[in-house]
């Protein structure tokens, strides 16, 4: 299948990608100051973190364009980006306590965002059991499209997380109205990285979208599949 292959393919690009990144994060961008060398998990973590929320706000936004149309593409994608935004977010909460044991002194505390991040990943988890549970297709369409939807307000609680509570986690270096106060060197390769891990999203959100329209032909044929 086509789309299945193309996905495959740019995986491949952003994983060799992913590797250049570490080769510059290690080799060719300064040790912070205080932080030392637990900082270089900088560059997998938050790009992980926007990765997966990039990935609930667009299954949000497929589920309102699923109950506004009715396409069963955008029902296709909301699980698609589910799934993968369910790797992003486990990869986001496993990067950050490796990151926080060296400098908080403890992998876990119930930090507001911290906190918010772990009901980010719970709701991926409840999205894709809800989709296993339900087995009529409209309803299952319809119910994950509401929760997909849910998931947006969260999104912006995330990122206001540190300026509404007291929190260990920084304010935002990157991601703020004024100018990133990272050095130049290693806002390059915050930014590669972004751009690295969207290339991730996209591929394997593509091979996933793949597989579940092969799934659905399967299933509506008993095993003549078409072309997406």
């Amino acid at each position: 299948m086509k789309l299945l292959r193309v996905g495959r393919w740019i995986t491949a690009v952003g994983l060799l990608a992913l590797a250049g990144v570490y080769v510059r994060a290690f080799a060719f961008t300064p040790i912070e100051r205080f932080q030392g060398e637990a900082q270089k998990i900088y560059y997998v973590h938050v790009p992980s973190a926007v990765t997966a929320m990039i990935a609930m706000g667009l299954v949000g936004l497929a589920g309102i364009l699923y109950l506004l149309l009715k396409d069963p593409r955008f029902d296709r994608f909301g699980e698609a980006s589910a799934e993968v935004g369910t790797i992003f977010s486990l990869v986001m909460l496993t990067t950050g306590p490796m990151w926080a044991k060296p400098i908080w002194g403890t992998w876990w505390t119930w930090d507001a965002r911290l906190t918010l991040t772990l009901f980010l990943f719970l709701l991926f988890i409840g999205y894709l059991v809800l989709r296993g549970a339900v087995t009529d297709p409209g309803l299952r369409a319809r119910y994950s499209a509401v929760l997909g939807i849910c998931g947006i307000p969260l999104l912006a609680f995330i990122h206001l997380s540190v300026y509404l509570f007291r929190t260990l986690h920084p304010q935002p270096i990157v991601l703020k109205p004024s100018a990133p106060s990272l050095p130049g060197s290693m806002l390059i390769t915050l930014l590669l990285g972004f751009g690295v891990f969207f290339v991730l999203y996209v591929g394997f959100v593509i091979q996933r979208y793949a597989l579940g329209y092969l799934r659905e032909q399967l299933e509506a044929s008993g095993g003549e599949v078409g072309h997406a």
